[in-house]
């Protein structure tokens, strides 16, 4: 009879499909499951969640093509890491305004990106 590998052995499979999400973006992704409001109550939703995590709500805006299947964007800073830096991200409502996604800015982003950090940097100067 051949040896059989043990579970504890056995390696978890990972998968290779879409990176795995930070711990600031799942925690505000978490907190927004379930969103069935509508456009007119994305940036309530948003900016409640943003408030949770001890984040920031910057603006919010028609998404005018910057992301695939999104009518509206909102920018908004949350902490990031130990040190509690904070970064922004997109939270993105789907085509439908059904549901709401949460990304890091990317490419197609980055001058949205760029206009939230000044946006912010404006706003501490006042």
């Amino acid at each position: 009879m051949l040896p059989t590998q043990a579970s504890a052995d056995t390696p978890l499979a990972t998968p290779t499909g879409e990176p795995s999400l930070p711990l600031e973006l799942l925690e505000l992704e978490l907190s927004l499951d379930g969103f069935a409001g509508g456009a007119e109550a994305f940036a309530t939703a948003v900016r409640a969640s943003a408030d949770r995590l001890g984040g920031d709500f910057l603006f919010e805006l028609p998404a005018s093509g910057l992301a695939e299947d999104c009518q509206r964007i909102a920018a908004l800073r949350v902490p990031k890491g130990e040190d509690g830096a904070l970064k922004v991200v997109f939270a993105l409502l789907d085509a439908e305004g059904a549901a709401i996604r949460v990304e890091n800015p990317d490419e197609r982003t980055a001058d949205l990106k760029r206009f939230a950090e000044a946006f912010v940097d404006v706003l501490q100067r006042i």
